[in-house]
This record gives C-alpha cells, structure tokens and sequence, in this order.
C-alpha cells in the first residue's frame, strides 16, 4: 500500500508577481525561504514557508489564462489556512482593504471558517481549529 508521509507544497501560478509576492508575504506573513528566476522560461519561483511545515510554491509566467470560476472550476478548489483566532486573522485582512466573507460554522465539524481571495481571486480559506 502507498505511503503519504503529508502535502509537500502547492503551486499557484500568478498574474502579477509583484502584487502576489506582497500578498502572500506582507498581508498573510509566509516566510520566504528561496527566490528564483528563470530566465529561461521568464519566470520566478518564490518558495514559501508556512509555520516551518509546509511550502507554497508561487510562480509567474508570462500571460497565464484565467481561473475560469470561483470557487467550482474543476482543479483546486481553494486554499485553506488554519488559523487560532478567525476574528483576529479576518480582522488583519481587512486592514489591507481585502473584503472577507461572513464567518460561518462547518455544519459537519462544527468549526468556524471564512473566505477571501488572492490577487488573482484564488479563493483563500481561514479555518479556526
């Protein structure tokens, strides 16, 4: 039987580095742990680090088409966090103007959990385990 140890890391292909790269370091906090570009393919590669457990890979390439729906494009879905505090993290998001979703409860789990998007409008999930 195969073997899964975790997620390694998830890729996310962006339209604009600059403003994905802010995103994702200054608003959500990701630590970068290894910047590249490729000269090659006109592309960087900015590996990022959450909570010293796992990678977000988040790539440009020149003119990516577009995710097709929101949220229920066949693919990924979207991208969640866990987060402690849900009201902290959606009050943080809200101070870079990012509008957040109403905080609901998982009729199944019973845990709280919102949605909000990237600059390229990946839906980004907070999770309060």
């Amino acid at each position: 039987m195969l073997k899964l140890n975790r997620v390694h890391h998830i890729a996310i292909i962006c339209a604009d580095y600059q403003k994905s790269k802010h995103f994702y370091t200054e608003i959500l906090g990701l630590n970068i742990v290894r910047e590249v570009y490729r000269e090659q393919r006109d592309s960087y590669k900015l590996d990022l680090e959450v909570a010293g457990q796992y990678q977000v890979e988040l790539f440009s390439f020149p003119n990516p088409p577009a995710r097709p729906s929101r949220p229920e494009a066949a693919g990924l879905r979207h991208l969640a966090f866990e987060v402690d505090n849900i009201e902290e993290a959606v009050f943080h998001i809200k101070e870079y103007g990012i509008a957040v979703e109403p905080i609901r409860v998982d009729e199944f789990t019973d845990k709280r959990y919102t949605f909000f998007a990237d600059p390229d409008g990946l839906p980004i999930e907070f999770v309060e385990l």
